[in-house]
């Protein structure tokens, strides 16, 4: 399932790179000209450390990683040959290890000088190559055995060689010459797209070193203080000229020079810094005011309301890259001077109905949006990228998402946007957004911050500079809060049954093991008893293994579920008995070393398991028989668990039960989540939704084992049911009901009823119950059980559901 992962206050950072489609230069002059590089890249090379004049200690050698997948670095190193070698030069090699996530930087700290004041961030691998600070040849190298050429031509004939700059005067280069030359205060780095063309001349740069490690941390330090290390003077570049009339700045990689502005806000914790917004704004609505200035270290020494000149380098930070996430343009490496204090802060601009667009994004066919110009009026994140800093604010808005413990919550600033039943936003369709959903974090004290649940409101003013955050979506970063007012919430009851219905649930219980909590086991057994009356049979996914996530190939889960049996039972529920099949170890994704996997808890005073031995974690299950004597060949089994559809997923639990004498086949599922999806937001539009290739594969597996039991037994009752991590218009739902084989039953509520799960202000659907045509829509009531996903205080992320039958 995919978690709805908090923007955690140790955020880290990296400056990645927009995505690049690098094109082959042909260049008339000899040179290494090998194939651009599709992994992973040179991208910076710094030779001066440690020596007269420089502030870092250390050479450092930056790769970067411009593709949409990790590039692996065992088995790879870095090389160093001087400019110009001579017989006896040798290559220097650094051994590498771990990966380059995509779209990341992997730091490699080479040899210390003497001199310098500040230490490189943490390094991803350390050598002892003694760069030169003004010229020479560094190689990436699939291997570790030192190269032997020693002209442009051999290295670019050696496969071995992944990418390679040559600087200075470096014989040994790419292209129709070397980069620059450097020094001992400058490195040469290519830009922030990373293009690679293979002419190191045209693809690198010299400037200010800029050292970024995989967790995104830079070097320490960068002026945040006033005096005669920062401007005295405005220079000619203001906040409207670097943020441009598109994602990324014109003006990225380029120093700034007095960049006057007033402080708006100012972060203290992760990533540490200060927002500014130029109180003199341009007339193009599609450039923003405010930048962000990345300070880290110990944070900025400024104030809300100093007014202030800031040099600093532009960068584009892209915080959430594998994902395709948004781009932060951001002033790094500052040296700020306080003009004055005590100044107005810029007015906010209210963000509402009639400011925010209904349409969300435009159309790339799949392609990044960074270069388009941006239309404000016309699209919702174009208008919030051309606000990207600035102070905002929303008023009297409703919550749509509750409020967490790292002091988020979420809001919909647009009242046209669709309403669920009990006051959220409800996410009907691909092409149906809701356009003003926004987060608002806090940025004073956590006691600050309110405690909300959907269908409140944050009535009266909230507001503070608009930011991007590293797990997706725009957030008002409050400066102020406005005040909650309760909408009066409160957790649903589902109706009773009736003696002649059967009673069938669903519960994902997040990840659950002996070594929680007595007080989770208890919430999640109150909500089976009191909220969904104690359903004959009901299903249970992430069901963790009996030590939880302590990986040592245990897979048994008696402990676990024998636990919460006790707890249903304490709550006053049945003596449920239970039916599951362990996996293998490892082999079924989910947290590593918990072994999730769903089961079947029963009430036997009410319905019986028929058991069928055979059934076991490899083995698939089939249908024997036909008509009334349609059988399962093992109960419990699994679905066809070898099939690829399955790999590092759950594979799909089936069992046969018997109520008032007559079979009732029951399929429990928990397909793959949405992991490695780009977000809604994404700078890909429309965005890509890779995870869900494998849910169709899965739904194609399981509807074609329904189809059999409904071949040998048309009048076969099957209710398919679980955490299916996808939505009721989605490919993987469709084709589980093509040509009728089952009937979503979420269809069949009102549409401002569909949801079981809560993401970045969404209420969506992702659990669902599903039946065969056996069940006809006047023998069945079901329900969403809203008891979790919507409040502050959750004993899982997900609402339970229930469905009613009369076989």
């Amino acid at each position: 399932m995919p978690r709805s992962l908090p923007a955690r206050r140790t955020l880290l950072r990296a400056t990645l790179p927009a995505a690049v489609t690098a094109s082959l230069v042909l260049v008339p002059l000899p040179g290494a000209v090998a194939t651009p590089s599709a992994g992973a890249v040179i991208a910076e090379v710094y030779g001066g450390g440690g020596n007269s004049g420089a502030t870092l200690k250390n050479d450092f050698i930056e790769l970067a990683n411009p593709s949409g997948a990790a590039f692996g670095l065992a088995g790879h190193s870095v090389q160093y040959l001087p400019g110009s070698p001579g017989a006896s030069s040798k290559w220097g090699v650094t051994p590498l290890s771990g990966t380059v996530a995509a779209g990341a930087r992997y730091l490699v700290a080479e040899a210390a000088g003497t001199g310098g004041t500040v230490g490189l961030p943490t390094a991803d691998a350390t050598g002892s190559l003694a760069l030169s600070a003004t010229t020479g040849t560094i190689a990436l190298v699939n291997g570790t055995e030192a190269l032997t050429c020693k002209t442009a031509a051999d290295c670019a004939a050696d496969p071995r060689v992944v990418d390679l700059v040559g600087f200075g005067t470096a014989v040994v280069h790419e292209g129709s010459g070397a980069a620059p030359g450097a020094s001992n205060s400058t490195s040469v780095a290519r830009a922030a797209s990373l293009a690679d063309t293979d002419d190191n001349a045209a693809d690198f740069q010299a400037g200010e070193p800029t050292p970024v490690n995989s967790k995104g941390e830079t070097a320490p330090g960068g002026g945040s203080g006033g005096g005669d290390t920062g401007p005295t003077e405005p220079g000619p570049v203001r906040v409207h000229d670097i943020q441009g009339a598109t994602r990324l700045s014109p003006m990225v990689g380029k120093t700034v020079v007095g960049v006057p502005g007033i402080v708006t806000g100012i972060r203290t914790y992760g990533t540490k810094g200060f927002w500014i917004q130029d109180p003199n704004p341009d007339a193009d609505p599609a450039t923003s005011e405010g930048v962000f200035v990345y300070t880290g270290g110990t944070g900025p020494a400024v104030k809300v309301g100093d007014s202030v000149l800031v040099t600093a380098k532009v960068t584009e930070y892209y915080p959430n890259s594998s994902g395709g996430s948004q781009s932060l343009t951001e002033l790094a490496n500052p040296k700020t001077t306080v003009v004055s204090s005590d100044n107005q802060v810029p007015a906010a601009v209210v963000l509402d109905g009639s400011a925010v667009p209904a349409a969300y994004a435009p159309d790339a066919a799949g392609g990044s949006i960074e270069s388009l110009p941006l239309r404000p009026g016309t699209y919702a994140l174009d208008l919030y990228e051309s606000l990207e800093g600035m102070n905002v604010e929303v008023r009297d808005v409703p919550v749509t998402q509750a409020s967490n413990s790292y002091h988020e919550l979420w809001v919909n600033a647009r009242e046209q946007d669709p309403r669920s039943s009990r006051g959220g936003s409800v996410y009907l369709g691909y092409d149906q957004q809701n356009a003003g959903r926004l987060m608002v974090q806090s940025l004073g004290q956590a006691a600050d911050f309110p405690a909300a649940d959907v269908g409140d409101r944050l009535t009266g003013a909230t507001g503070g500079p608009l930011d991007y955050t590293k797990f997706g979506g725009y957030a008002v970063q409050a400066t102020r809060l406005g005040t909650v007012r309760s909408g009066g919430l409160e957790r649903e009851v589902t109706p009773a049954g009736l003696p002649s219905e059967l009673t069938i649930g669903t519960y994902n219980v997040e990840n659950l093991d002996p070594g929680d909590p007595d007080e989770k086991f208890a919430e999640l057994a109150a909500g089976i008893v009191t909220n969904l009356r104690s359903p004959d049979i009901l299903a249970l996914e992430e069901v963790q293994d009996d030590n939880g996530p302590v990986n040592d190939g245990t897979v048994t889960a008696g402990a676990t579920v024998t636990k919460f049996v006790e707890a249903i039972k304490a709550a006053g529920g049945p003596a449920y008995d239970w039916r599951s099949v362990d996996p293998v170890n490892g082999k079924d994704g989910g947290e590593p070393g918990g072994n999730i996997r769903q089961v079947f808890l029963f009430n036997p005073d009410r319905v019986s398991f028929t058991d069928i031995p055979g059934g076991d974690s490899t083995t698939a299950v089939d249908v024997t028989g036909t008509g009334k004597r349609t059988s399962l060949t093992a109960s419990p089994g699994r679905i066809d668990p070898a099939d690829e559809a399955w790999n590092s997923s759950r594979k799909p639990l089936v069992g046969q039960f018997k109520f008032h004498n007559k079979p009732v086949f029951v399929i429990a599922n928990h397909f793959n989540s949405k992991g490695g999806d780009q977000g809604l937001d994404s700078r890909f539009q429309a965005p890509t939704r890779s995870s869900e290739v494998q849910r169709v594969k899965q739904a194609e597996v399981e509807r074609a084992f329904v189809a059999k039991l409904l071949a040998a037994d048309p009048g076969a009752r099957v209710v398919s049911l679980g955490d299916f991590n996808d939505y009721q218009f989605s490919p993987a739902l469709q084709t589980l009901t093509k040509g009728g084989v089952l009937r979503d039953l979420v269809n069949e509520l009102p549409a401002s009823e569909r949801y079981s799960y809560v993401y970045q202000g969404n209420s969506q659907v992702l659990d669902h119950i599903l039946v065969s045509p056996a069940f006809k829509p006047q023998q069945t009531r079901y329900d969403v059980v809203h008891i979790n996903s919507e409040f502050a205080t959750q004993a899982s992320d997900h609402d339970p559901q229930v469905v009613r039958v009369k076989p």
